[in-house]
């Protein structure tokens, strides 16, 4: 009887949910249901090369300047009146100069990757912070750092439809070459491939890749959903576009039970999404762990 009657519940959320994407007064949802399935495309297959190459603590610090250029856009609004400047492309411009710095002084200045990586990381939180506090008015920073893709305008469907497109077409044609580069450098490098190009190409695309998980679960969780669907994918996979594809798959189911649970329960949805991702997780690799 217990077990009907949750049955009979989870049903009505489920049946709730999704009538309401035909609601015309309900258009949000539409947005964010298309801004997930575009942007599971981008996370599954860059998140891949992020896990492959162990280079998780770079997106975060990419994640984490971005607030630079949100902060700066918010700051031009204001109080330049610079409507056109939205968060996303000061968050581009912000991932592609911190991307770009990262790899040219990590290549060039013969730097320790991950002391230039933390101070990126800290001026660029450090610089949108001052930009924040600069900008009159109340502006709540909630849904940059911890993301709500239930806020999803029209506007930001188109911008991640270009950069999805940007970011996959990129993929597709450098494909070889950034595999090699991610799994075996140095034999990249005798073979003749232009390491560095092929490496700073790279980090430009884990750049646009964050901006689209900046909308989805904010600043502070971006390195969770760009690395966990495609760890769960490479627990099952043998190849890299295997795990690519399992890793775009659960990416999907991520963010579609996050949105869900979010939605019936008023819950915010960046973090809602990251619990289901990261339990998932944990379950299936103590699971693996233990029977076998």
């Amino acid at each position: 009887m217990t077990i009907s009657y949750y049955q009979i519940t989870i049903l009505d959320f489920m049946s709730d949910f999704f009538t309401a994407f035909t609601d015309p007064n309900l258009s949000f949802l539409r947005y964010a249901l298309i801004a997930g399935v575009l942007s599971s495309l981008a996370f599954g297959v860059i998140g891949s090369f992020v896990v492959a190459k162990r280079i998780s603590y770079l997106a975060g610090g990419i994640s984490h300047s971005i607030l630079a250029g949100i902060g700066f856009s918010l700051f031009l609004q204001v109080n330049y009146n610079a409507a056109w400047f939205s968060p996303i492309i000061g968050a581009v411009c912000a991932g592609l100069i911190s991307a770009l710095i990262i790899g040219w002084i990590s290549l060039k200045g013969r730097q320790r990757e991950d002391t230039v990586i933390g101070a990126v990381w800290a001026l660029g939180m450090a610089a949108g912070l001052i930009f924040l506090a600069k900008t009159p008015g109340y502006i709540d920073p909630m849904s940059f750092l911890f993301g709500n893709i239930l806020l999803i305008s029209l506007q930001d469907v188109w911008l991640i439809i270009g950069l999805d497109v940007l970011t996959i077409t990129l993929t597709f044609i450098f494909y070889p070459f950034l595999m090699a580069v991610c799994f075996d450098e140095e034999y990249a490098r005798i073979k003749g491939l232009k390491v560095e190009f092929y490496y700073l190409l790279l980090l430009t695309l884990i750049a646009l890749t964050v901006v689209l998980l900046i909308r989805v679960v904010g600043i502070v969780l971006v390195i969770a959903l760009l690395t966990l669907p495609p760890a769960i994918a490479g627990l099952f996979a043998r190849k890299l576009w295997q795990m690519m594809v399992y890793a775009v798959i659960g990416c999907l189911i991520f963010i579609l039970l996050g949105m869900w649970l979010s939605y019936n329960w008023n819950l915010p949805s960046g973090p809602t999404i990251i619990l289901i991702a990261g339990t998932i997780y944990i379950i299936i690799a103590l699971s693996r762990r233990w029977f076998n």
